[in-house]
């Protein structure tokens, strides 16, 4: 059996998750990272994308998070994020609108702060949409019906 540490992911609003895991993947603002047990300790800025927890009993379980602090301590992580959602969580048509809004606003943009606000907006609902197709090719796998 893999070692297993403490994980914790906190929004401003829940106590997204809590359990002992096997490992993390997740993006920093300088790429990819996968942390298991032992790793060594840092603190780091996250970047928005999918978290992927692979849980005690094995299987990888992904979660769309924003931006956020990375701190791995020994034998405890800690993710500070805006926000995180599992995918069934995520409303696919709201997310679809959201995409769609953020594109006509990146297009008739004018000023910097117009386009970086609507490149940030679109990449959000990108991402969700991301989340929300990992959800999907699960319940594939598993032979379920959305």
């Amino acid at each position: 059996m893999a070692k297993l540490y403490s994980f914790e992911v906190h929004t401003p609003y829940r106590l997204f998750y809590s359990a002992s895991v096997e490992a993390i993947s997740l993006t920093l603002v300088d790429g990819e990272i996968g942390v298991y047990a032992d790793h060594s300790p840092f603190t780091a800025p996250v970047n928005m994308g999918i978290l992927r927890i692979k849980d005690k009993s094995g299987e990888w379980k992904p979660a769309f998070i924003t931006e956020g602090i990375l701190e791995v301590k020994n034998h405890k992580t800690v993710l500070v994020v805006d926000a995180a959602e599992w995918p069934d969580e995520i409303d696919y048509d709201r997310a679809v609108a959201a995409k769609d809004r953020a594109a006509e606003a990146l297009k008739s943009a004018v000023l910097r702060f117009e386009v970086d606000n609507a490149a940030a907006n679109l990449k959000r609902a990108e991402t969700r949409l991301k989340a929300y197709g990992l959800r999907k090719e699960e319940a594939d796998k598993a032979g379920a019906v959305l």
